[in-house]
Protein backbone atom coordinates (compact mmCIF):
# COMPACT_ATOMS: atom_id res chain seq x y z
CA UNK A 1 0.00 0.00 0.00
CA UNK A 2 1.23 3.34 -1.03
CA UNK A 3 0.82 5.61 2.17
CA UNK A 4 1.11 9.17 1.58
CA UNK A 5 4.29 9.41 3.44
CA UNK A 6 5.28 6.89 0.76
CA UNK A 7 4.21 8.97 -1.99
CA UNK A 8 6.50 12.40 -0.36
CA UNK A 9 9.39 10.07 -0.22
CA UNK A 10 9.18 9.17 -3.55
CA UNK A 11 8.24 12.67 -4.85
CA UNK A 12 11.44 14.27 -2.86
CA UNK A 13 13.62 12.40 -5.63
CA UNK A 14 11.64 13.66 -8.76
CA UNK A 15 14.21 15.92 -11.07
CA UNK A 16 11.61 15.11 -14.52
CA UNK A 17 7.82 15.15 -14.61
CA UNK A 18 6.88 13.22 -17.93
CA UNK A 19 3.66 14.08 -18.98
CA UNK A 20 1.12 11.86 -21.53
CA UNK A 21 -1.25 14.64 -23.64
CA UNK A 22 -4.69 12.71 -24.25
CA UNK A 23 -6.25 12.11 -21.13
CA UNK A 24 -3.69 14.03 -18.54
CA UNK A 25 -3.03 16.94 -19.98
CA UNK A 26 -6.77 16.92 -21.99
CA UNK A 27 -9.88 15.22 -20.94
CA UNK A 28 -9.66 12.60 -23.68
CA UNK A 29 -11.71 14.19 -26.04
CA UNK A 30 -10.52 14.50 -29.39
CA UNK A 31 -12.16 17.33 -31.59
CA UNK A 32 -12.68 17.29 -35.51
CA UNK A 33 -14.26 19.96 -37.45
CA UNK A 34 -15.42 19.74 -40.83
CA UNK A 35 -12.39 19.14 -43.16
CA UNK A 36 -10.55 16.81 -40.50
CA UNK A 37 -9.23 20.17 -38.38
CA UNK A 38 -8.62 18.58 -34.72
CA UNK A 39 -8.60 20.48 -31.45
CA UNK A 40 -7.80 20.11 -28.01
CA UNK A 41 -8.65 21.81 -24.65
CA UNK A 42 -5.61 22.23 -22.39
CA UNK A 43 -5.90 23.45 -18.45
CA UNK A 44 -5.19 26.62 -17.62
CA UNK A 45 -4.18 25.66 -14.06
CA UNK A 46 -2.03 22.69 -15.08
CA UNK A 47 0.13 25.23 -17.67
CA UNK A 48 0.93 27.24 -14.59
CA UNK A 49 1.60 24.51 -12.30
CA UNK A 50 4.33 23.24 -15.04
CA UNK A 51 5.83 26.76 -15.19
CA UNK A 52 5.98 27.14 -11.47
CA UNK A 53 7.64 23.61 -11.25
CA UNK A 54 10.13 24.31 -14.38
CA UNK A 55 11.29 27.34 -12.03
CA UNK A 56 12.37 25.43 -9.06
CA UNK A 57 14.61 23.22 -11.40
CA UNK A 58 12.21 20.20 -11.97
CA UNK A 59 12.54 19.15 -15.64
CA UNK A 60 8.98 18.63 -17.55
CA UNK A 61 8.47 16.25 -20.39
CA UNK A 62 5.73 15.75 -22.61
CA UNK A 63 5.35 12.18 -24.35
CA UNK A 64 3.01 11.21 -26.66
CA UNK A 65 1.47 8.77 -29.05
CA UNK A 66 0.31 11.03 -31.31
CA UNK A 67 1.27 13.37 -33.06
CA UNK A 68 -0.48 17.14 -33.25
CA UNK A 69 0.81 20.55 -33.82
CA UNK A 70 -1.21 21.76 -31.06
CA UNK A 71 0.95 19.77 -28.52
CA UNK A 72 3.99 21.39 -30.07
CA UNK A 73 2.38 24.90 -29.68
CA UNK A 74 1.84 24.25 -26.19
CA UNK A 75 4.81 22.51 -25.11
CA UNK A 76 6.46 25.76 -26.80
CA UNK A 77 4.11 27.73 -24.43
CA UNK A 78 5.22 26.36 -21.34
CA UNK A 79 8.72 26.35 -21.98
CA UNK A 80 8.90 22.56 -22.26
CA UNK A 81 12.22 21.70 -24.30
CA UNK A 82 11.71 17.98 -24.22
CA UNK A 83 8.69 16.57 -26.65
CA UNK A 84 8.61 13.32 -27.78
CA UNK A 85 6.09 13.10 -30.08
CA UNK A 86 4.53 9.94 -32.01
CA UNK A 87 6.01 8.04 -29.88
CA UNK A 88 3.76 4.69 -28.19
CA UNK A 89 6.55 2.98 -26.03
CA UNK A 90 6.79 5.74 -23.31
CA UNK A 91 9.07 3.81 -21.35
CA UNK A 92 12.02 4.10 -24.20
CA UNK A 93 11.00 7.49 -24.44
CA UNK A 94 11.56 8.74 -21.05
CA UNK A 95 14.81 6.66 -21.05
CA UNK A 96 16.25 8.45 -24.16
CA UNK A 97 15.51 11.71 -21.79
CA UNK A 98 16.72 10.74 -18.70
CA UNK A 99 20.06 9.40 -20.66
CA UNK A 100 20.06 13.36 -22.11
CA UNK A 101 19.59 14.72 -18.69
CA UNK A 102 21.73 12.05 -16.48
CA UNK A 103 18.89 10.85 -14.76
CA UNK A 104 17.67 8.02 -13.10
CA UNK A 105 14.63 6.34 -13.50
CA UNK A 106 13.63 6.70 -9.93
CA UNK A 107 13.89 10.56 -10.36
CA UNK A 108 11.16 10.47 -12.84
CA UNK A 109 7.06 10.56 -12.27
CA UNK A 110 5.36 9.99 -14.92
CA UNK A 111 1.71 10.51 -15.50
CA UNK A 112 -0.07 8.70 -17.85
CA UNK A 113 -3.57 6.54 -18.35
CA UNK A 114 -4.22 4.29 -20.49
CA UNK A 115 -2.49 0.56 -21.82
CA UNK A 116 0.24 2.44 -23.55
CA UNK A 117 1.52 4.22 -20.47
CA UNK A 118 1.55 1.26 -18.28
CA UNK A 119 5.26 -0.03 -18.39
CA UNK A 120 6.45 3.80 -17.87
CA UNK A 121 4.36 3.83 -14.92
CA UNK A 122 5.76 0.71 -13.12
CA UNK A 123 9.19 1.56 -13.58
CA UNK A 124 9.81 4.93 -13.37
CA UNK A 125 9.98 6.08 -9.29
CA UNK A 126 6.87 7.94 -9.32
CA UNK A 127 4.42 6.04 -11.34
CA UNK A 128 1.04 8.32 -11.26
CA UNK A 129 -2.72 7.93 -12.97
CA UNK A 130 -5.85 9.88 -13.28
CA UNK A 131 -9.57 8.40 -11.95
CA UNK A 132 -10.94 8.27 -15.25
CA UNK A 133 -7.89 5.90 -16.02
CA UNK A 134 -8.26 2.46 -17.53
CA UNK A 135 -8.45 0.33 -14.05
CA UNK A 136 -5.39 -1.59 -15.31
CA UNK A 137 -3.49 1.04 -15.08
CA UNK A 138 -4.86 2.29 -11.61
CA UNK A 139 -4.01 -1.02 -10.14
CA UNK A 140 -0.38 -0.38 -11.23
CA UNK A 141 0.24 3.61 -10.23
CA UNK A 142 1.60 4.70 -7.40
CA UNK A 143 -0.94 7.71 -7.07
CA UNK A 144 -3.85 8.71 -8.75
CA UNK A 145 -5.14 11.78 -8.55
CA UNK A 146 -8.19 13.34 -7.08
CA UNK A 147 -8.48 15.60 -10.21
CA UNK A 148 -9.29 14.21 -13.95
CA UNK A 149 -7.04 14.14 -16.60
CA UNK A 150 -7.28 17.54 -18.04
CA UNK A 151 -9.31 19.29 -14.73
CA UNK A 152 -6.43 20.05 -12.93
CA UNK A 153 -4.38 16.71 -12.21
CA UNK A 154 -1.42 18.09 -13.99
CA UNK A 155 -1.52 21.05 -11.46
CA UNK A 156 -1.83 18.37 -8.32
CA UNK A 157 0.99 16.50 -8.76
CA UNK A 158 3.13 19.62 -9.57
CA UNK A 159 1.72 21.10 -6.40
CA UNK A 160 2.57 17.81 -5.12
CA UNK A 161 6.25 17.39 -5.81
CA UNK A 162 6.91 21.09 -4.73
CA UNK A 163 5.66 20.46 -1.73
CA UNK A 164 7.26 17.34 -1.10
CA UNK A 165 10.71 18.96 -2.41
CA UNK A 166 9.64 22.08 0.07
CA UNK A 167 9.60 24.90 -3.01
CA UNK A 168 5.64 25.44 -2.94
CA UNK A 169 5.40 27.91 -0.31
CA UNK A 170 8.17 30.34 -1.15
CA UNK A 171 6.70 30.24 -4.76
CA UNK A 172 3.12 31.39 -3.36
CA UNK A 173 4.90 34.28 -1.32
CA UNK A 174 5.89 35.56 -4.23
CA UNK A 175 1.99 36.33 -5.27
CA UNK A 176 0.60 37.38 -2.16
Amino acid sequence: MNTASHIIQLAKKIKLLALDVDGVMTDGQLYFAEGGVESKAFNILDGHGIKMLQSTGVNVAIVTGRTSEMVTMRANNLGIKNLLQGREDKLTAIKEIISDLNLQLNQVAYIGDDLPDLAAIRQVGLGITVPNAYPLVKQHAKYITHAKGGHGAVREVCDMIMSAQNTLEALLQTYT
